[in-house]
């Protein structure tokens, strides 16, 4: 059984990309029967949503990929690393448009673009991929508290959100006891745990990250038409989270919304999950942009440092070139003595076999 897992791992994890078109093709073609005959209240909410609505949506999920990447460097900080804040949010951005595609292509990206800005200054690859974990069990810690409202959309038995609780509560006492024990290797990425303030700091800005969603879902509910209440905006993006695991692609919102609040108008539930994964992208590619924006700017400054350098550099090679000639205008004791003090005692001729020709 264990043999069979791995195998099943390496073939998931080998063949991402071919897994991620399959699966969004597949939610497509579900999507498309459970919408037969209803493609026009479907287009109605799509293009009824208000260009303000929209535009607002967007910059909440702005504001959670911010919060998102501040509570990231809180935890990357705390592992060791001393990245500044702006190197972080760069690879946090490239990460997020990743997410667009698929989530673990995104956390993929977000490690190896921190890593390759700055190799000195971040830990580790394993520890900063570790530095994930405090957030996804802040993350899960509450998907598991809010849990009970997918009792009535699933039909799930009243006790299933306590035992989720429980499960949650039960790792998170561990983390904690694995973050106090091991300070080296992939467990420094869990330092975050140990200390009462950068702790604190993470769930406070996780917290608010979320509630950025929920109030970005229940504003897409009402902008296609669908009354719908806070409880159930949380329960949507507790389903996009655990459908984000799966090779969905950008139907993860549609497919979310629609497994949750399908009774409610399947032709505008299905709206506000293409909405919700419409304005995610923006977002992120908004996100993206200042950090390639940001990347050229700096870059901007390194380029003309390097090119003051060389122009330094050529003066001072054209100096050095014509100090033969100089010294052949010395008297011979001033000469010699230059020579031996400077050049260790190598005459102005063989001095001027030495340099190089001018260019």
């Amino acid at each position: 059984m264990t043999a069979l897992r791995r195998s099943v791992g390496a073939f998931a994890t080998a063949h991402r990309g071919v897994l991620t078109v399959v699966g969004s093709l597949g939610a497509i073609v579900v999507l498309g029967f459970v919408l037969a005959g209803r493609w026009n209240e479907f287009a109605a909410a799509l293009t009824g949503a208000p260009l303000a609505i929209l535009a607002l949506a967007a910059a909440m999920q702005l504001a959670s990929l911010l919060t998102r990447s501040e509570s990231w460097l809180v935890c990357v900080r705390a592992a060791g690393g001393t990245v500044g804040r702006r190197r972080v949010f760069r690879a946090a951005s490239v990460g997020y448009a990743g997410n667009v595609v698929n989530g673990q292509l995104g956390f993929a990206m977000r490690i190896a673009a921190l890593r390759r800005s700055a190799p000195e200054d971040s830990p580790k690859a394993m520890a900063l991929a570790t530095t994930e974990v405090p957030i996804l069990i802040v993350e899960g810690s509450l998907a598991a508290l809010f849990s009970f409202t997918l009792v009535a959309p699933l039909g799930w038995p009243w006790w299933v959100p306590l035992v989720a609780f429980a499960v949650m509560l039960g790792v998170l006492f561990g983390v904690r006891a694995v973050a106090r024990h091991r300070l080296q290797g992939w467990c420094s990425g869990l330092a975050v745990m140990r200390e009462a303030g950068p702790r604190t700091r993470v769930i406070v800005l996780v917290t608010a990250g979320i509630c950025f969603q929920i109030a970005r879902n229940w504003l897409l509910l009402h902008a296609v038409g669908v009354n719908a209440s806070v409880f159930d905006a949380t329960a949507v993006i507790i389903a996009v989270a655990f459908l984000g695991t799966l090779p969905l692609g950008p139907t993860t919102g549609a497919s979310a919304t629609v497994l949750i609040l399908g009774a409610s108008g399947v032709g505008a539930v299905a709206a506000a999950g293409v909405l919700l994964a419409g304005t995610g992208a923006v977002a992120a590619l908004v996100y993206a942009s200042w950090a390639l924006g940001d990347k050229l700017w700096v870059a901007r400054h390194d380029i003309r440092h390097r090119m003051d350098d060389r122009r330094r550099t050529r003066s001072a090679l054209a100096a050095v070139r014509g100090m033969p000639a100089h010294l052949a205008g010395l008297s011979v004791p001033h000469r010699r003595l230059v020579e031996r003090a400077y050049f260790g005692g190598l005459t102005h001729l063989q001095l001027a076999r030495l340099l190089p020709a001018p260019a």
